[in-house]
């Protein structure tokens, strides 16, 4: 959020900014109550189309002039915004309306997962609903610039099978990027929000990877069915996929003296087929 000096009338912008005019006066009536209405009121005007996607807000010295409220109380209806994937801020440049998929942020996972002790079989069973879905329908919805960055990612996990660090960026850049191919946006940002969670709980261990080398052939043969625009063939080998990760995860777990995860059950016949 930039907190650029105002100079001129309330009403000068920089042309890739939105009018400050278009801002309503906010009513103070306690800080919880002012930040509520601010998020109220952005959310409303993108609802009326006034907000549209990668629009900058005015800096936030200004916005918060043009609502009639502190600039402390605008940055907690701003970061409330920011947490939902509504804001994007980007450093030097100023706080923009979101235009891709809505970002989740993770942290609310892993608190929840650290509260209620979720098990790692958990985790796992959850992005077996979530990814196999998310697979079939990449594989009925992917555009060609989506197939062109799946493709790219498989690419550098193979380039990266001497360095597990990098291999694991590259393993959670592609299931985003399916995710993106999916053509749902909800499914994106839980996607998102899982495989933060995931990486921050694999990287401690990923060193002790033995298996991605036929990790990386899993992930390129989910690539081709969604090419080929098969989607229970790209659900099914994400599921195989899926348990591979979940049985190494272990692996790792013991080879790096941690407690293992619950160990990934064994295939059902009907698995197998």
């Amino acid at each position: 959020m930039s907190g650029e000096p105002i100079a001129g009338s309330i009403d000068r912008i920089e042309h890739d900014s939105v009018r400050l005019k278009e801002f309503q006066l906010v009513r103070p009536s306690g800080e919880g109550v002012v930040a509520e209405q601010v998020v109220v009121q952005i959310r409303e005007m993108i609802r009326q189309g006034k907000l549209k996607p990668g629009d900058r807000l005015p800096p936030e010295r200004d916005l918060a002039k043009q609502l009639g409220i502190s600039r402390a109380s605008l940055r907690h209806g701003l970061r409330f915004l920011a947490a939902v994937g509504v804001l994007n801020s980007r450093h030097g440049s100023g706080t923009f309306i979101a235009d891709g998929p809505p970002v989740l942020k993770s942290e609310s996972l892993q608190m929840l997962a650290d509260l209620h002790r979720f098990s790692y079989d958990d985790m796992f069973e959850a992005r077996k609903v979530l990814e196999v879905a998310i697979a079939e329908l990449a594989a009925q919805k992917a555009k060609d610039e989506h197939l062109a960055l799946i493709a790219e990612e498989v690419a550098e996990m193979y380039a990266a099978l001497d360095d597990p660090q990098e291999y694991l960026v590259h393993d959670i850049r592609f299931h985003r990027a399916v995710a993106a191919a999916c053509g749902n946006q909800i499914l994106s940002a839980l996607m998102n929000m899982v495989s933060a969670t995931m990486y921050e709980n694999r990287r401690a261990t990923v060193e002790q990877a033995r298996d991605l080398r036929e990790s990386a052939e899993l992930h390129r043969q989910i690539y081709r069915m969604i090419r080929a625009r098969k989607p229970k063939e790209a659900g099914a080998l994400m599921k195989e996929h899926l348990n591979l990760a979940q049985k190494a995860l272990t692996s790792e777990q013991a080879a790096a003296g941690q407690e293992p995860a619950s160990p990934a059950p064994e295939e059902s016949e009907q698995d197998s087929e």
